[in-house]
């Protein structure tokens, strides 16, 4: 029934208020969504600690099923998707993207927010290969709908650019990844991801390897990794805060999670014969992002960029083949997920405030006339940067304990290590170059106090949860540690 409850709520609500709650009033539509994904949540929560099982044929001719699970890999981005999916509707009560002129109504918004969540949980659940692409798509299109139609209210040929670049590179990744999923369950002879390992064990070296390139690389879109990026700054920059939020925290987990569930789990050898392409990829990603932040003007931007330069941590934890790394993805992903979470929603304050948040603009101290808004701010840097004691830290650190202790290729993996290391240094000085010009900022006079109001209410209740969260992962990184310790000691012994 939790099982259920998690998909159905938010899905069913969702899916009514964009095809038939689109007369609702404003505030109406908002009480449905939150309600919603308030159930809804509260069911991924209590479906992650009781690990139910909904297992019935689907398409019996294809072998395909209804095959929902929850293990220690998918509790704690189920988690993460659920909270964060309340705290996005929530958010509607401070950002209207709605009133923009040229928008669609608040029910299609909202209903669009449900979707994306339905999707997402059901993509982290499903365990069937067949079934996790299909509720990975589902996500795409409201997503669509969020950046084209409720985006950046000043250009609306900026919102078609954005709009069309990434439903064009996710259409090649999803047609990637299918590709390699219907070759995998072919000549396994099965689509579900438990069974898949050892069927696919048999495999000839040659298929293992064409497998492994189809879904790294399709996979390697969403996440995004370098050279595949470049649809995710102009998606964030011009998406309301609640789209950036959902792509940073959500969209860009299911990436990193495909790899894990599919080559590096059910074809470990074609991808260990990959993985030098892919650290390398992942460890340009570090420093490109990390070189970009440094020259960056639009702050919301910079933050894109950024999330390139931590998913490539991600991704150079995962080549390195063994537990340690695993274990510093899955960290990595769910600090990533906060710490990007946190950021979006306190830039995309500043933005209303402001109206832009170019940095070359002459701006207020935020310390000043924002002081709860400015120490926000600087702790989300602060961790981004990977401040002990914060969520960014352990993830970043193990991922270059795997990268530097590697299963196989060593030299390589070394080299991505010590690179990667220096884009952690470049975090810390673009994460500075942010806090000088905005935290510290410029005399205050009375105008700037009245532009830039200090956090409260409902903003401040999101911003507040999200920060507990970075602090909280930062001094118990056990939280998720111990969650997956378990699975992901199967996962690597299986593919051993």
């Amino acid at each position: 029934m939790a099982l259920i409850l998690m998909l159905l709520a938010p899905g069913a609500v969702g899916l009514w208020l964009v095809t038939g709650g689109r007369a609702l009033a404003p505030a109406t539509a908002r009480v449905v969504a939150l309600v919603a994904a308030a159930i809804g949540g509260g069911a991924a929560v209590v479906a992650s600690v009781m690990r139910p099982v909904i297992d019935r044929a689907w398409i019996t001719d294809l072998g395909v099923r209804w095959h929902f699970e929850i293990d220690g890999i998918s509790a704690p981005l189920i988690v993460l998707t659920a909270v964060i999916g309340i705290l996005v509707v929530g958010h509607a009560w401070v950002e209207r993207p709605w009133e923009s002129p040229g928008a669609g109504s608040a029910a299609t918004y909202l209903g669009s927010l449900l979707l994306v969540i339905t999707g997402a949980l059901a993509a982290f659940a499903a365990r069937d290969a067949v079934l996790f692409f299909i509720a990975f798509e589902v996500v795409l299109v409201p997503m669509w709908v969020l950046i084209g139609r409720y985006g950046d209210p000043h250009s609306a040929a900026k919102r078609a650019d954005a709009s069309a670049r990434f439903i064009l590179y996710t259409a090649i990744g999803s047609t990637l990844m299918l590709v390699g999923i219907l070759l995998l369950v072919a000549r396994a002879g099965t689509a579900d991801l438990g069974a898949l390992p050892r069927a696919a064990a048999g495999l000839g070296s040659g298929e293992q390897v064409l497998i492994a390139l189809l879904l790294t690389i399709g996979l390697a879109v969403k996440v995004p990794v370098f050279p595949l990026h470049t649809w995710l700054p102009a998606a964030h920059t011009t998406a309301p805060t609640a789209g950036s939020v959902l792509l940073a925290a959500v969209l860009l987990k299911l990436g990193t999670y495909g790899l894990v569930r599919l080559p590096v789990a059910t074809v470990p050898d074609g991808f260990g014969r990959i993985a030098p392409v892919l650290a390398i990829a992942g460890a340009i990603g570090v420093i490109w992002g990390g070189l970009i932040c440094l020259v960056e003007r639009d702050l919301k931007r910079l933050i894109a960029f950024s999330s390139v330069a931590h998913m490539g941590f991600v991704v150079l934890a995962l080549t390195s083949g063994s537990e340690i790394g695993l274990q510093a993805a899955l960290l990595g992903n769910i600090a990533h997920g906060v710490i990007s979470a946190l950021l979006f929603v306190i830039v995309g304050g500043l933005k209303q405030r402001w109206g832009s948040v170019d940095l070359a603009v002459v701006r207020p101290a935020l310390r000043e006339v924002s002081p709860r808004l400015g120490f926000a701010l600087v702790l989300g840097l602060a961790a981004g940067l990977g401040l002990p004691g914060l969520a960014g830290f352990w993830g970043e650190f193990l991922a270059l304990v795997a990268a530097w202790n590697p299963v196989h290729h060593t030299g390589i993996l070394r080299t991505c290590a010590v690179i990667a290391a220096v884009g952690a240094a470049l975090a810390a000085a673009y994460a500075l170059r942010v806090a000088r010009i905005v935290w510290v900022g410029d005399e205050v006079t009375a105008d700037a106090v009245d532009q830039a109001a200090d956090t409260r209410g409902i903003e401040l209740a999101v911003i507040a949860t999200l920060a507990v969260a970075v602090v909280a992962i930062g001094v118990g990184p056990f939280l998720v540690l111990d969650v997956t310790a378990d699975a992901v000691a199967t996962l690597v012994g299986g593919a051993r």
